[in-house]
């Protein structure tokens, strides 16, 4: 198969969309199992007997379903013989009211496209991943003399060798903290590695060869680059062996301080070897996956191996498993997981798949070489797949647990608050600034399965007022429901809260009050949290509701407890955002606005004018006497700041 013809390249998916559309054929709007099933029908008169993709749609075209087939025409007749269907599927067919066909000339390429297009429309009757953040991976840069090592998210379009997955940013640090010990790589940007003068702190502590300043050469700095590859790649044995030798040949030569560089990187190296919990010597690359199900929730484990060393594992609960079955639910879920993370060469799962073959085939494809699929039935393989058993079964009943316990937390919640329903989603808001500088508000979400990290979102403040935090809440919130009005007028697609609330007092309750009522809201329940007349204790806030009731919780109630978590969290992302605002305006001035003003010439300025602002208010003859800085361009700086009316 050409490039062009792959599922995720954009010629092949504009193929797609062009002969998907072909097929869509709109049937009834009535929504019952007759309309569904005679739309359904429409299709099939003109389906052809060849593999491909079908996407159920109800009456808006909102997707409900998105399938793959070997052979379309007998796999979407099925659906037609509704006494044959589960019930999960008979609700979806009685919604069903227009299918979009694409075909495939394979059925891996079909199964390939089914898992892109899930990811895109999220349907309600699809296995999800619920857990779609990026992983984290190191990036080991190669467009640099010498090469910088750092943790990397999102795209990989910067030049170099990637390795990961990683399970999370602490596996990532750990790694890293490693490579930095071991092999002494450089992790600071080009612009600080290009302006240093002397060693930074980290060659002090010994954790870079500082190239900076010449205190290694490029041949040997390539000698420790090259290390760390082989090690990135599980070979460490090679490094360990090498490294003794260095610090044998240093001591011999009574170089003991050199001698003793080597020991504190040998000491690292086999500090690194014994702190493994998960031992995969000989494995190579390879995902392991076990599958838990309780009560008919379900928890995927998967533990990362790269090189034979443990990369870190982590819990997955997908959405939406509900009567299906477990085999289909692992399927599902692999071909999503691995459509932003590149596959290893070896899945170890702990069950035999229906369509392991195809899964594999497909696999392959993506990763443009032979990936394999097994089920381990003995030795060090069938330990490790036990161990991952163990740990999926017992992060499904710490969420159980948890849902428990949170499922008890939101009933009190509704009943002391009188909500008219258990609320799925609670939104919590908060601001930040300084004086009124770099302001900006925050909003996190929770809900019965605890926060949402996924849907926080901040806003950058932008009206004139930043210091007043009435001001800033109505700005927050008319942005936010003036945008959910746009994007979910229906209130269908779960993103409108079941609950409000604010961190503040009666004032900051009635602003919000008064900004849903400008836009027509009024069935929003909103709480404002403010700190009791204690000030400062925990145990003492005061809860605001609509007509000036007022309340407070007992010190040791576990309600109190959770709201005070809501709001400590909301606090937490609002600072870090903040933070984050305040660091980048502090490495940002005017002169980044004005045409022709690279970073020598901004340099240049600031050196000779010592601020931003002392260049804003120069004269034109003492901007011409600055260094560097030509007649016409003085002249282009004066009258960028002093435009003529």
């Amino acid at each position: 198969m050409t490039t062009a013809d792959r599922p995720d390249h954009p010629k092949a998916k504009e193929r797609f969309n062009e002969e998907g559309a072909t097929f869509a054929v709109r049937g009834a709007d009535k929504p019952d199992l007759d309309a569904g099933v005679a739309a359904i029908r429409n299709v099939l008169k003109t389906l052809p007997a060849r593999p491909g993709v079908y996407r159920m749609q109800d009456a808006r075209g909102d997707v409900l379903y998105v399938g793959k087939a070997k052979v379309l025409k007998n796999r979407v007749t099925s659906y037609t013989q509704v006494t044959k269907l589960p019930k999960r599927l008979q609700r979806m067919v009685s919604q069903t009211r227009s299918m979009t066909i694409v075909t495939t000339r394979t059925e891996a390429e079909a199964l390939l496209l089914e898992a892109q297009l899930i990811k895109r429309f999220r349907p309600a009757y699809n296995v999800l991943l619920r857990d779609d953040k990026s992983f984290p991976f190191i990036l080991l840069r190669e467009d640099h003399a010498f090469p910088q090592v750092r943790k990397h998210r999102g795209a990989r379009r910067s030049k170099g060798q990637y390795y990961g997955p990683f399970a999370s940013a602490g596996s990532v640090t750990n790694t890293l903290n490693a490579l930095q010990k071991l092999f002494l790589l450089r992790s600071c940007t080009d612009s600080f590695f290009a302006n240093r003068t002397r060693p930074c702190l980290l060659y002090q502590i010994r954790r870079c060869s500082a190239p900076c300043v010449d205190r290694i050469g490029k041949e040997d700095y390539a000698e420790l680059v090259a290390d760390a590859k082989l090690f990135l790649a599980g070979k460490s044995t090679g490094v360990q062996a090498k490294l003794g030798q260095q610090m044998a040949a240093a001591a011999e030569k009574q170089d003991f301080e050199l001698a003793a560089v080597y020991r504190d990187r040998l000491r690292a190296l086999t500090y690194i070897q014994g702190s493994q919990t998960v031992h995969a010597e000989g494995l190579g690359d390879a995902d392991i996956f076990a599958l838990a199900c309780t009560a008919g929730q379900i928890c995927i484990q998967a533990f990362f191996i790269r090189g034979g060393q443990n990369w870190g594992h982590r819990s997955f609960f997908p959405a939406h498993t509900a009567d299906v079955p477990e085999a289909e639910v692992l399927t599902g879920f692999l071909m999503q997981f691995y459509e932003e993370v590149p596959p290893p060469r070896r899945l170890l799962l702990d069950r035999d798949l229906p369509e392991a073959s195809l899964v594999a085939e497909a696999l392959t494809e993506r990763a443009g070489r032979k990936v394999e699929i097994e089920r381990p039935q003995r030795g060090a393989r069938r330990k490790l797949m036990e161990q991952a058993k163990r740990n999926a079964e017992e992060a499904l009943d710490r969420q159980m647990a948890e849902s428990t316990t949170q499922g008890r937390l939101l009933k009190e919640l509704t009943e002391t608050f009188d909500l008219p329903e258990v609320p799925q989603r609670i939104e919590v808001y908060d601001n930040s600034h300084i004086m009124g500088t770099n302001a900006t508000g925050a909003m996190i979400v929770a809900g019965p399965e605890g926060f949402r990290k996924n849907s926080y979102r901040k806003f950058n403040i932008k009206s004139a007022q930043t210091d007043d935090d009435f001001g800033m809440m109505r700005e927050v919130l008319t942005r936010r429901f003036a945008r959910l009005g746009k994007e979910d007028p229906d209130r269908d697609q779960g993103d409108w809260p079941g609950l409000v609330l604010i961190d503040g007092g009666r004032g900051q309750l009635n602003a919000a009050l008064e900004i849903l009522e400008e836009q027509g809201i009024e069935d929003v329940p909103i709480v404002g949290v403010a700190k009791g007349p204690h000030h400062g204790r925990e145990g003492r806030e005061v809860f605001h509701l609509p007509g000036g009731r007022e309340l407070t919780l007992p010190v040791n109630s576990p309600l109190l407890f959770y709201l005070q978590r809501l709001r400590d969290e909301a606090h937490r992302f609002a600072i870090g955002t903040h933070r984050a605002k305040r660091a980048k305006s502090l490495t940002t001035s005017s002169l980044d606005e004005v045409p022709g003003i690279g970073p020598s010439r901004k340099r240049a300025l600031l050196m000779h004018f010592g601020t931003a602002r002392a260049v804003k208010s120069a004269a034109l003859e003492d901007l011409e006497r600055a260094p560097g800085i030509s007649s016409a361009m003085a002249r282009q700086l004066y009258d960028y700041f002093h435009p003529r009316g």
